[in-house]
């Protein structure tokens, strides 16, 4: 490896971005360039093929690929001769990464990060793969030998280079062709249910049998599954899954909330990048699991994660940065494993029980991922639940948890003081909408102020920071907002104002979002054939001009923004929007029908879409007396498909939308908060009576 005194002698051309991965790499001695059309134009002049590496500031194997290769300056030297190398955050570019990443699983049958691609200076690729070694090993070929072979190919054969661009380029326009629409019928959330039900890991939780993702979205599925259908085994499913989720390694348990995937079926061994984006989705799992059940349980991790949020990943401006690296001093998970000697000497007396709840040996439970050996270093997890062993151990579950709960606080006491992984201080704007989202819902079901203003300092930064001429910007980082946004940061950021409305009750969020999403239509709706394309019409174009629609780590964001259309149709009763979304479910439709799984977000939305759905009018005298009562109460049930409006007598509100006579004539009786409640079906006669307006509802929880 390079040390970092000698890698500083370099200086290259991602000196001046902002992006905190590109600038890891502004001392490479691969004089690495950013993606700009002088870039390709310069490919062009000087007749050199592209090395395009994607990746992101906190992913372990750019860093490995990093140390080994692109800090060499042999391989420096190789890649400069024979290419013009260009390095992209994905976080930054997710339409680069989109394109290219489809490229890689199209022509591999794999993908991930850090993404490796060769193209021609017309940005067409011929060459791709992930990882590589710098020297060939056990017949797999290394970058250096790579590079060789491309400088011969291009030096000797450039026509063959070029004929397999066209046809790969040719083969990608072809698969992004919709094929003919299908109907959708409420059998897709039987056969979505059934796959899920087959690759369900009953020992552990979660789905498949090898690595293990959160992919919160399928839980949500299943919760409105078991809401619509009354199955028991679809909500086991989802509390076998957050159960396990919460006791694994895959929780930091010291400092709380999420690492990005498990390695292995248990939940055990984490990849240990924690990202922004995981902790909002993940949260509102177990938010919406509490509001089913009442587990107390379920509260408390989603408040953990709050705390997590709240304390490591807020700006002082108010905006979220993006995530915490797994790597630190060079090593992957050092901050968060621990020896058993070094917990001997913090807990003391506590040791010996809390390194058996633990499962801490005195070997370690950690090994080495090219070995298998054990480190003598351990992550803390849990086998059992706190009441298994409550009874195991024969103490009382309070004293248990206090017992714990000291501890913990002293272990995280001392990691605080241990050298942390980086940050990555971007600040994204769909990734905040999604925290914005969570944190709204949290502030409704716990009635936590503090959340409240969390999410609504948010959306403040937002406005005056990534927000210019009703255009959102994508990136934020040192005091400059830059990169036109994407789809993502539209749906997103509505789908927390949606939210943080139904928090307030503040009419300017509601407003907020009705403005961008008028935005959104006039950029991204394809008007013809409907769907939303992922970059705006005055957008760079890579390749092709592409429609998300896999709900993969995070939903796509044509699934979040048809249950956004719904969700504003029925507030607004613009019907309007709903034919919006409908023509966008109609050109995916055959997309769904073939992948439910692939789509189970957009299946949320067609749950909401077939009902039974509800409008909830709060109507108050002056003074709002009782309206955030009425909110509080409902928000303690799990209702989804539920939307609240409040409007007070006499108040001149400039509402978003064109009010309708329906809408005006909502006034309050006797001077209470009056509730009119309609559904898909029906609208049931106003009440005063809280006790009545929930008898209207389908309020069940599991027994």
């Amino acid at each position: 490896m390079v040390s970092r005194e000698k890698e500083k002698k370099f200086e290259n051309h991602l000196i001046n971005e902002k992006s905190p991965y590109l600038l890891q790499h502004a001392h490479n001695p691969v004089d690495w360039h950013p993606w700009t059309e002088d870039t390709f134009s310069k490919a062009k002049n000087e007749n050199k093929p592209v090395f395009l590496s994607i990746g992101y500031s906190t992913c372990h194997w750019c860093h490995v690929m990093a140390h080994e290769s692109f800090e060499d300056p042999e391989i420096g030297e190789l890649l400069n001769r024979v290419f013009v190398p260009v390095k992209v955050d994905r976080e930054e570019r997710p339409d680069i990464d989109s394109t290219y990443m489809n490229v890689c699983q199209m022509m591999t049958g794999s993908g991930g990060w850090p993404l490796t691609i060769i193209m021609t200076p017309d940005k067409k690729p011929f060459f791709s793969g992930t990882y590589f070694p710098k020297e060939s090993r056990y017949g797999n070929l290394g970058l250096k030998d790579i590079i060789l072979k491309v400088e011969d190919l291009w030096k000797n054969k450039p026509q063959e280079a070029l004929i397999s661009a066209d046809k790969i380029v040719n083969l990608l326009e072809k698969i992004s062709v919709v094929e003919n629409k299908e109907d959708l019928n409420n059998d897709l959330l039987d056969n979505a249910y059934t796959a899920l039900k087959e690759s369900f890991d009953n020992v552990h939780g979660g789905f498949g049998m090898i690595q293990k993702f959160p992919t919160p979205h399928n839980l949500y599925f299943l919760m409105r599954y078991w809401k619509r259908n009354s199955s028991d085994t679809s909500w086991k499913m989802v509390k076998k899954t957050l159960d396990r989720m919460q006791q694994g390694g895959i929780y930091d348990q010291v400092g709380f909330g999420f690492h990005r995937y498990a390695v292995d079926p248990e939940w055990l061994v984490p990849h240990f990048e924690k990202m922004l984006y995981d902790q909002a989705l993940i949260s509102m799992g177990y938010l919406e699991s509490f509001q089913i059940s009442g587990e107390e349980k379920y509260a408390k991790t989603a408040k953990e994660i709050f705390e997590y949020v709240l304390r490591d990943l807020k700006s002082p401006e108010g905006g979220f940065y993006s995530a915490e690296d797994a790597d630190s001093e060079g090593v992957e998970g050092k901050f968060y494993l621990w020896s058993k000697e070094e917990i001997d000497v913090i807990l003391g007396d506590s040791s010996e029980l809390i390194c058996d709840i633990f499962q801490v040996q005195k070997e370690g439970n950690f090994k080495e991922e090219s070995t298998g050996e054990k480190t003598g270093k351990n992550i803390l997890f849990l086998k059992k639940s706190l009441e298994e062993i409550s009874k195991e151990k024969q103490i009382s579950l309070k004293k248990l948890e206090s017992i714990i709960e000291e501890s913990r606080s002293k272990l995280f006491q001392v990691r605080e003081k241990r050298i942390h992984p980086h940050k990555d201080d971007k600040i994204l704007t769909d990734w905040n909408g999604l925290m914005i989202a969570a944190l709204s819902r949290g502030a409704q079901v716990f009635k936590e102020e503090r959340y409240l203003k969390a999410a609504e300092k948010a959306v403040d930064f937002i406005f005056k920071n990534l927000y210019s001429n009703k255009r959102l910007l994508h990136r934020y980082r040192e005091g400059e907002g830059a990169i036109n946004g994407y789809l993502d940061d539209y749906a997103f950021l509505i789908w927390g104002l949606l939210e943080l409305y139904q928090a307030s009750f503040k009419v300017k969020y509601l407003s907020k979002a009705f403005e961008l999403n008028q935005s959104l239509l006039d950029q991204f709706l394809d008007k013809s054939e409907g769907g939303f394309y992922f970059t705006p019409a005055d957008g760079e174009t890579v390749l092709l001009r592409k429609k998300e629609s896999y709900d993969s780590a995070i939903p796509s964001g044509n699934s979040v923004q048809v249950l956004n259309l719904l969700k504003m149709s029925l507030l607004s009763e613009d019907a309007r929007l709903k034919e919006t979304a409908h023509k966008c479910l109609n050109y995916f439709s055959s997309k769904i029908k073939r992948s439910p799984l692939g789509h189970t977000h957009f299946l949320n939305a067609l749950d909401f879409e077939w009902g039974p759905y509800w409008k909830l009018v709060i109507a108050c005298p002056p003074g709002k007396k009782n309206s955030k009562k009425v909110s509080q109460l409902l928000s303690t049930y799990f209702l989804p498909n539920l939307v609240m409006v409040l409007k007070e007598d006499g108040l001149e509100e400039k509402w978003p939308f064109e009010v309708q006579d329906s809408f005006s004539a909502k006034k309050s009786i006797e001077n209470q908060c009056t509730a009119y409640l309609c559904s898909d079906k029906d609208c049931k006669n106003p009440t005063t009576h809280m006790d009545k307006l929930l008898s209207f509802i389908d309020l069940k929880k599991v027994s």
